[in-house]
């Protein structure tokens, strides 16, 4: 089979069950990037199939399902959403985010930074964009080998979410006047929270959606800012509910106003 970078493939070891994007072939080995999972993997040449599904095919499906899921009554009130900015560790994934959250007439700004290097620049970028959320999203990995779940050494870039977040919460302590979504694929679910996020992944260390932090931010940015959140109903839009993402009851961040 003559596999090239850009092939979606999946993996026979796997029975199949993740769609990657080939990103590089070195040698017998190639460097993959799931399509709808936050997620790098390698492989060799022989382990993998073309697919024939599409890319992005679950994007559709996901913004049709939260916008029925709205409830807004248009004929009376005006609405201000929160405003949210998304930093993100690939752009591909960041390119989705922002074009969900477009669809949901929610009002974000994106950028896209090396995980590493978001700590040392997210204050300047809260300052500039003054968001009422802030995602810190990107890849991550737990390395399971290693049999140790509360060592942030044998994750990918939890730390690096840590750092940032806790830039987050030397700017604004207040959990409710700035809301912070982090984390990424696998990562450590229970320190990110410590550092001072309100939403996080990943409890059960699985993979999640691309989406599944926009999901999120658009949920507190299209609730009331004067009432609590559904704090389950917000978890269970997401691709795997709580095994994926968690967080604390904070406020929306949406104004109503009247008349329209």
């Amino acid at each position: 089979m003559n596999l090239k970078i850009g092939d979606l493939v999946t993996r026979i070891s796997h029975e199949h069950d993740i769609l990657f994007k080939i990103l590089e072939i070195n040698g017998n080995i190639a460097y993959l990037k799931g399509v709808d999972l936050r997620l790098l993997a390698d492989s060799t040449l022989g382990d993998l199939v073309i697919s024939k599904q599409e890319e992005a095919r679950e994007d559709g499906k996901i913004i049709e399902e939260n916008l029925r899921g709205l409830n807004i009554d248009r004929s009376k009130y005006f609405y201000l959403p929160g405003k949210i900015l998304h930093i993100d560790g690939d752009e591909e994934y960041l390119d989705r985010c922002m074009s969900f959250y477009k669809r949901m007439g929610v009002k974000a700004n994106g950028l896209t930074l090396v995980e590493s290097s978001i700590s040392s620049k997210i204050l300047d970028l809260i300052k500039e964009y003054r968001p009422d959320i802030i995602v810190i999203t990107g890849h991550d990995a737990y390395y399971a080998k290693k049999n140790d779940t509360k060592n942030l050494d044998n994750y990918q870039n939890t730390s690096n979410f840590i750092a940032a977040i806790k830039e987050v919460r030397k700017y604004e302590k207040s959990q409710d006047k700035l809301i912070v979504i982090a984390g990424a694929c696998q990562s450590n679910y229970e320190e990110l929270i410590k550092a001072g996020a309100n939403f996080a992944s990943s409890p059960k260390r699985i993979n999640i959606h691309a989406l599944d932090p926009a999901i999120v931010a658009t949920s507190l940015a299209l609730s009331d800012r004067n009432k609590s959140i559904d704090l389950i109903g917000v978890i269970e839009k997401t691709k795997y509910g709580s095994d994926g993402m968690g967080g604390l009851i904070t406020n929306g961040t949406m104004y109503v106003g009247y008349p329209r």
